[in-house]
């Protein structure tokens, strides 16, 4: 039985003060802090004691301090990897959000969605975004631990549920996992018919 746990790193600075995320490398707030300490006891909670665990995070300051928290509940270190990350959105990250709202070029319903570009110089299409998430995924499902923690962001999450259920990359021009910051997506294989089920989708039931 594999379990893999993906997290939503919680509230953030650039969500507060209203600007633009993306690699724009904000820290976790007060609250943001006290959620991560609820994530890392629910994934105590579901992962037992002295059990083999894998736990790797976007490299972002957010995600990173999320990790380090699940990090010393688990008894394990974080590995970083940048490939987590959220979408880049360039030269509009850090800036207010309605400065990327004015310039934002949203996608066509139908067409080329992945390769779109949105207008603001510097920022990944979402099929820049996917290749990276699927190749961290690629290589995290090729190793055999049976509880693997992924932190990450929520755009980018999307992309590591498309990958664990092998959603074809052609596929994923319109699709979208919502999961609020803070949550738990619990992920699940079985060792006899080895069906990969989406046991829940942004959890926060550990929020309170």
């Amino acid at each position: 039985m594999r379990s893999l746990y993906v997290i939503a790193h919680p509230e953030a600075t650039h969500h507060v003060e209203r600007v633009v995320g993306g690699w724009h490398d904000s820290h976790l707030t007060a609250s943001g802090r006290t959620a991560a300490a609820s994530i890392a006891r629910a994934l105590r909670e579901r992962i037992p004691e002295g059990a083999d665990v894998e736990l790797i995070s976007s490299d972002l300051r957010r995600a990173r301090q999320t990790a380090q928290a699940a990090g010393e509940l688990l008894g394990v270190e974080p590995v970083l990897d940048r490939r987590l990350r959220e979408k880049s959105y360039g030269e509009a990250e850090g800036r207010p959000q309605e400065w990327l709202d004015r310039r934002f070029v949203p996608p066509p319903a139908e067409g080329d969605r992945m390769n779109h570009h949105e207008g603001v110089t510097g920022s990944e299409t979402r099929g820049e975004c996917a290749r990276r998430v699927y190749a961290v995924m690629d290589e995290l499902l090729g190793r055999p631990a049976a509880h693997q923690v992924v932190v990450t962001h929520g755009f980018a999450l999307t992309f590591v549920v498309a990958a664990w259920i092998k959603m074809p990359f052609e596929s994923l021009h319109s699709v979208s996992f919502r999961a609020p910051s803070g949550s738990i997506t619990v992920l699940r294989e079985d060792d006899f018919f080895h069906n990969r089920q989406v046991v829940s989708l942004g959890d926060v039931r550990h929020l309170g």
